[in-house]
């Protein structure tokens, strides 16, 4: 595979991606990659602001040819605005070839999202499940090859699924929330590939990945809520002597998107020192994550707390035969081309 970097994305021309927490951090670099390489890509931001002046940042860095960036906003601490955005990209897009759920927070001080879940769980999984639930026959029915890429943090290894207290009503860590939430990403990931192979569609793959230890603005939100300026500092020096680029920690989600040859239930991260930086490869996640019954328990449960049910019998089916895959041979034929902070 070699040192896989941003020049070996294919051309993404004609392909539309879906990116959360477009606006900083890792969602922001892998925008600029994807738009840099032809896609049009929706930035679904939780301040649609904020998403409105990278855009525009993206832009005038990357010389764009027409305006391939569509900023709108999505709370995946709000059902209901997850529900909206789609509703509203459904609208106004007949294809989805790559969904990238990217966005999240970590280790943030015990609060709830408008629907009364733990927020951690609430927008790392739950919010994902749910806007993935919107919009997935509208991936399975895109022609070619579609991906749902989902991302997840070393930090997964120490994470439990607590069914019996979920939202850490009775006893709040903020790593230990984390940690739950990181391995639900994988859960679903894997669950999600096994329930599109179950129903025979074969040209929607889903695949995870992490970013190993990227400095980003992510892990200051933490010591931010919780007013500890000590806090802050400490994190901040962390991420200037342990921590790799954004732009190295979008690798693994870029590549895990666009690369070819990359199967369904896969896990993308970098291939250096702990796997916490250096060029994306494909990896092994904990065995817990490769547990069905503990998947097959958690979908259930996101389905009853979101409201969002999957009818695989019908996406089957939905698929029509397509050519171009992202980034497949034909592409390239065609032209050359949050951890997490603490993984």
């Amino acid at each position: 595979m070699g040192n896989w970097t941003a020049a070996d994305v294919p051309d993404l021309s004609g392909k539309t991606v879906v990116v959360t927490g477009a606006n900083s951090g890792l969602g922001y670099e892998a925008t600029r990659v994807f738009a840099r390489k032809g896609a049009t890509v929706v930035m679904a931001c939780r301040s649609a602001d904020r998403g409105e002046q990278a855009a525009a940042e993206i832009r005038d860095e990357e010389r764009l040819d027409g305006d391939p960036l569509d900023v709108r906003e999505c709370d995946l601490a709000d059902l209901d605005s997850v529900a909206s955005f789609a509703e509203g990209f459904l609208a106004d897009y007949d294809a989805l070839h790559v969904l990238c759920n990217n966005a999240g927070v970590m280790a943030i001080p015990r609060s709830e999202t408008a629907d009364g879940f733990e927020t951690q769980f609430g927008v790392n999984h739950l919010g994902h499940f749910a806007l993935t639930g919107h919009l997935l026959d509208r991936i399975v029915a895109t022609p070619g090859e579609t991906r749902v890429v989902t991302h997840s943090s070393g930090a997964h290894q120490g994470g439990e699924i607590d069914f019996d207290d979920l939202h850490h009503e009775e006893s709040y860590g903020k790593w230990e929330a984390y940690g739950q939430s990181k391995l639900a990403n994988l859960l679903f990931a894997y669950e999600l590939q096994r329930r599109l192979s179950a129903a025979g569609i074969e040209d929607t793959i889903s695949v995870a990945c992490h970013p190993g230890y990227a400095a980003t603005s992510l892990q200051a939100r933490g010591p931010k809520e919780e007013g500890s300026t000590v806090k802050l500092y400490v994190m901040r020096a962390m991420n200037a002597v342990l921590g790799q680029s954004a732009e190295m920690g979008a690798l693994p989600l870029i590549y895990a998107a666009t690369e070819p040859g990359v199967d369904g239930g896969a896990y993308v991260g970098p291939g250096g020192l702990f796997d916490m930086r250096g060029h994306p490869e494909p990896q092994r996640s904990s065995d817990a994550s490769y547990d069905t019954d503990r998947a097959e328990r958690l979908w259930r449960v996101s389905e009853d707390m979101t409201g969002v049910t999957y009818d695989f019998d019908g996406f089957a089916g939905a698929a029509e035969p397509g050519t171009d895959a992202p980034g497949d041979a034909s592409d390239e034929a065609a032209g050359d081309e949050a951890a997490s902070g603490a993984d």
